[in-house]
């Protein structure tokens, strides 16, 4: 079923998802910030990406880097010369755009259409031109085109030209360029040049990988599509130090380990599709997104990348500081590999995109027959483990014992389960209300309870109802809801 974007915005506001920032004073553009619910949504992301990453693998290890990195630092990465997007204005609308958004847009456009081959053909040129830097082919590209401005409706744009996204910020009592820093654009770099204090205090072996999440800043010409593109957002990245030579068969081994992980989550494999680069960024021999099929077209949600030796070469360049490993692993004639600069390959989601992915996945709304009635049933499809709440606590009512009861089961579970208690309204309110915020089990205490010590477990996804004693139902939880049984699926 076609899924309205507006629809699933307004629901991740309404129940507690995701909130424009400053709401109270209209916002603040490409800004948001995580409520109840969606803080829990995203937390439980973080934990299965976290653990898919360094507990289920046997060299990977965490690190947690500081925002605030010495400026030279953006230098060697090649952010302060080459971190720039094409930016391009119209002339009657005053609107800002990204140049390569607007051709991107057209293409999609002429996909939907069954112009694949166009859109195909559309995109390589853009690709080539930027790739060549010809900003001036790429206006030409925009007005041969007939793209048009989607507020004032006219092909009046400027020249395109290029827009560094950092965000910079002074350090100390004195403001001169000196005291220059940036909020970091990446989590990458901060994994890099911890590279030899992880290798050495570790006594890490090659292969091995650092693996970050955490904020990042970029400020993005045009910010849209709720939190698909903003100016904060939080990265979970992970950088895999190869020996040289060996990187593009890591390439291929982590495209698919990172495609099975999103396929866990519950992502459907035709909702998911590869984006092989044609135009490199200068440190890549290989790239590849993942993207996602969200409700405004397929867009990028993870990269995965040969990144060469560029990046610890280059840290070595800038700080006049050795950034080798020493292999004594044996070569074909018998002879340590000895010193060399690490090639990486790199895994890069953005755990926004992630969450979007997931609650555009999971929002489902259904016509279901009540009785002799049909009516529109709305739901939060999420898997156990990643749902805020696992579980539910109703009282049928709150008198006689049974909100007592409740209150008990209910204190009894949340020391092991993010469990929730609602004894207000009826109950089928309650259901729905659960339903709503994607609580996969509600538990009815009822007159029955007090008598055997049994509850009711309603299911929400086929809203089944099945009686259960107390330790049923842990063991149940136990074994749907942890985010270890979710990414067991990944290693089947």
């Amino acid at each position: 079923m076609q899924k309205d974007f507006k629809d699933i915005v307004s629901h991740a506001k309404e129940y507690g998802f995701v909130f424009p920032s400053s709401d109270i004073y209209d916002g603040l553009q490409a800004v948001y910030d995580y409520g109840q619910n969606g803080v829990e949504l995203k937390n439980n992301l973080k934990q299965a990406w976290w653990k898919a990453m360094t507990q289920l693998q046997d060299n990977i290890v965490g690190i947690d880097s500081a925002i605030f990195m010495h400026p030279t630092i953006w230098k060697a990465s090649g952010h302060v010369e080459s971190f720039n997007d094409p930016m391009v204005d119209n002339k009657d609308s005053k609107k800002r755009y990204r140049a390569d958004t607007l051709i991107e847009d057209r293409a999609t456009e002429m996909e939907n259409a069954g112009n694949k081959a166009g859109a195909d053909s559309l995109l390589s040129e853009m690709n080539q031109l930027l790739e060549a830097s010809d900003l001036k082919g790429v206006h030409e590209l925009i007005v041969r085109e007939n793209i048009k401005c989607p507020v004032s409706g006219t092909c009046n744009w400027t020249e395109v030209r290029q827009f560094n996204l950092m965000f910079s910020t002074q350090v100390g009592s004195v403001s001169d360029e000196s005291s220059t820093l940036y909020l970091r654009p990446e989590t990458a770099q901060g994994i890099f040049v911890n590279f030899l204090n992880v290798q050495k205090t570790g006594r890490m072996k090659i292969p091995f990988g650092i693996a970050q999440i955490g904020k990042a800043f970029r400020n993005e010409i045009v910010a849209r599509q709720f939190i698909f593109r903003m100016r904060e957002f939080e990265q979970m990245e992970m950088q895999f130090f190869v020996r040289p030579g060996t990187e593009l068969q890591w390439y291929e081994s982590w495209k698919n380990i990172r495609l099975r992980f999103h396929q866990a989550l519950g992502l459907q494999a035709e909702d998911l599709r590869w984006h092989e680069h044609e135009k490199l960024a200068h440190y890549a021999n290989a790239a590849v997104d993942i993207e996602y099929r969200f409700p405004f077209g397929f867009k990028e949600m993870e990269g995965i990348h040969s990144r060469t030796d560029f990046d610890l070469k280059s840290h070595q360049e800038f700080s006049k500081k050795k950034q080798q490993y020493f292999d004594n692993d044996l070569d074909a004639n018998g002879k340590p590999f000895g010193n060399y600069i690490p090639f990486v390959v790199e895994t890069s989601v953005g755990a926004d995109r992630l969450f979007l992915a997931i609650l555009c996945n999971a929002y489902t709304s259904e016509t279901v027959q009540d009785g002799e009635q049909t009516k529109e049933r709305t739901y939060l499809n999420l898997h156990p483990a990643l749902s805020p709440f696992k579980i539910a606590v109703c009282p049928i009512v709150k008198k006689d014992g049974l909100g007592e009861l409740g209150q008990k089961i209910y204190r009894e579970l949340k020391t092991s389960f993010m469990a929730t208690y609602d004894e207000k309204d009826s109950i089928g309110k309650r259901y729905t209300r659960q339903d709503l915020i994607g609580t996969p089990y509600c538990l009815a205490v009822d007159y029955q309870s007090l008598e055997d010590g049994t509850v009711t477990i309603r299911h929400r996804n086929s809203m089944q109802q099945d009686r259960m004693t107390l330790e049923e139902v842990k063991a149940m939880l136990q074994t749907n809801t942890s985010i270890s049984v979710l990414l067991n699926q990944m290693q089947a």
